[in-house]
């Protein structure tokens, strides 16, 4: 399979490299074929996930690119280069590794943890414990509280977060993660996604990360492979082209039916797709705010100062009568950041049973979203930017 090239963004930055597999594969002495041929490109500075069922071949593409296990055939083009003739042990200090049990040693503190490869580099003493405190302070962990602890002394997020220090130590292109969040609880879980996309927008490594799971895919992958039995690729693509989108009945089943919510995820919101309600000023009084909410017909206005900060929102009730608005308006609960998700604008709908959730630009209103014009800008992706895919079932 020739995979096409990823979603526009911004360079990437020095020290991140590009993995091109070409025609590589993997066949067992029984003629078991775990991995088909794969063309296959993971660009610098991005997060490729590949995701599949068990016993899919996901896993084992991963180990290929740092040849835990060795191809059966191809090349593995890491910068350029053609690492399937290269040593080995080198090739691994060159890129970091993170397993779903971290892999810790156990006999060994947190700080000499994340030193290891530096160690092996010879790298001096002075720069390995510098390199140490920052990895450590960049994932969370304070390295005079954490950094003299054992394993069994740290929770298992925590476990997880040194695990990655670890791998980051000396600095590689390319980051392997192999089911690297499975093991604990969905609310670490939740905590630890989060926090390692917010390490990604810092490190900007080259990562290939692999999991079971469709919607932690969706959530952190820039571009998604989905593979079947056999190590077959049916599906290369970022996340809202896979869910608008599926390439075959494969994809669309694995994906789910519920593909139309999970988009939500991955949708931004955009400022064409809000609406503009009427507005009526914190220090108008309230005949004011009466005859504007009469004159458009409406039962509510947005409550806005003369810099279009948000105050709040009042009823054509509670407009009746003398006073000013900002007496008598209603405190805005449902809100959002512009750079917020459409997943994000309707569960705040739900969770303030709202009608409508307001759209700031820091503390500056820019619309509303309604139910209704929530679904047209998740309608408006699929068709603007999803191309028609024979087979493929729309939102």
């Amino acid at each position: 399979m020739d995979a096409t090239a990823p979603r526009d963004r911004a360079a990437a930055p020095t020290g991140a490299e590009e993995i091109r597999l070409d025609g590589v594969a993997k066949v067992y002495p029984d003629g078991t074929v775990a991995v088909r041929e794969l063309d296959l490109t993971f660009a610098a500075g991005e997060i490729t996930v590949l995701v599949g069922p068990s016993g899919c071949g996901k896993t084992t593409t991963m180990k290929m690119i740092n040849r835990i296990i060795e191809p059966s055939s191809g090349r593995i083009l890491l910068g350029g280069e053609d690492v399937t003739r290269a040593d080995p042990v080198r090739l691994r200090r060159r890129i970091g590794y993170v397993i779903q049990n971290v892999g810790l040693f156990p006999h060994q503190s947190v700080r000499r943890n994340v030193a290891t490869v530096p160690r092996l580099l010879d790298w001096d003493r002075d720069r390995t414990r510098a390199r140490v405190d920052e990895l450590l302070d960049l994932v969370g962990l304070d390295p005079a509280t954490y950094g003299d602890r054992y394993p069994h002394q740290l929770s298992g997020g925590q476990r997880q977060r040194a695990g990655v220090a670890r791998a980051l130590a000396a600095d590689p292109g390319v980051l392997l993660m192999d089911e690297p969040f499975s093991a604990v609880d969905p609310i670490v879980r939740e905590r630890l996604q989060s926090e390692f996309l917010r390490l990604q927008e810092t490190v900007r490594k080259t990562i290939v990360f692999v999991t079971h799971d469709i919607e932690e895919a969706v959530r952190l992958g820039d571009r998604i492979a989905v593979m079947s039995a056999g190590g077959t690729i049916e599906q290369f693509a970022s996340p809202a082209e896979l869910l608008g989108a599926p390439a075959t009945p494969f994809v669309a089943d694995f994906v789910g039916a519920d593909r139309g919510l999970k988009r939500l995820a991955v949708t931004a919101i955009e400022v064409g797709d809000l609406e503009q309600p009427p507005v009526v000023d914190v220090d108008d009084g309230l005949a004011d705010a009466r005859a504007a909410l009469q004159h458009t017909g409406a039962r509510w206005a947005v409550v806005l100062d003369d810099q279009k900060r948000l105050h709040g929102w009042i009823s054509a009730e509670r407009a009746g009568g003398a006073g000013t608005v900002r007496s008598a308006c209603r405190r805005m609960e449902a809100w959002v950041p512009v750079a917020a998700t459409l997943k994000t604008a309707f569960a705040t709908m739900l969770q303030y049973d709202a009608g409508w959730v307001a759209v700031l630009d820091g503390d500056r209103f820019l619309g509303v979203l309604t139910p209704e014009s929530l679904h047209a800008a998740l309608r408006r992706s699929v068709d603007g930017s999803v191309p028609e895919t024979a087979g493929a079932a729309k939102v």
